[in-house]
């Protein structure tokens, strides 16, 4: 919306709002809350978000989105115990971020769609870049 200082002023009174030191224009506004979150939805990805705030569940991500691999192996790379994983995957399965499938007596674990994988890889890629600058 590229309309001049000067413009703005112009505008009927009843499609301002008052704002110190500006004002503000009603369409933008109402712009703005069409985009808004829900509370709903701002409540659920906090909780994912938060979920992902545990250094050992995104080491297991780190490695799920590498190959896939049972809880043995994860325990062995990750240097933690096998009961200490499976309460994390347990975790992560919750939040639908990892799937298991069983083969014989062992379970795998792979990451479960490519939005985690995307994800994990983006929020890697953007602390590179940060280290980088």
């Amino acid at each position: 919306m590229n309309v001049s200082h000067s413009q703005k002023f112009v505008k009927e009174k009843t499609d301002l709002i008052p704002c110190t030191p500006h004002i503000i224009e009603k369409e933008l506004i109402d712009t703005c809350k069409t985009q808004i979150l829900s509370n709903d939805k701002a409540q659920r990805m906090a909780e994912f978000f938060s979920l992902l705030g545990d250094s050992n569940r995104l080491r297991i991500l780190s490695i799920l989105a590498q190959q896939e691999l049972c809880v043995c192996d994860l325990a062995a790379s990750l240097d933690m115990s096998e009961s200490a994983v499976s309460h994390q995957l347990r975790t992560l399965k919750v939040m639908r971020l990892v799937a298991y499938q069983k083969i014989g007596r062992k379970v795998y674990y792979r990451l479960l769609d490519h939005h985690v994988l995307e994800l994990y890889r983006s929020v890697a890629e953007h602390l590179d870049e940060s280290e980088d600058n």
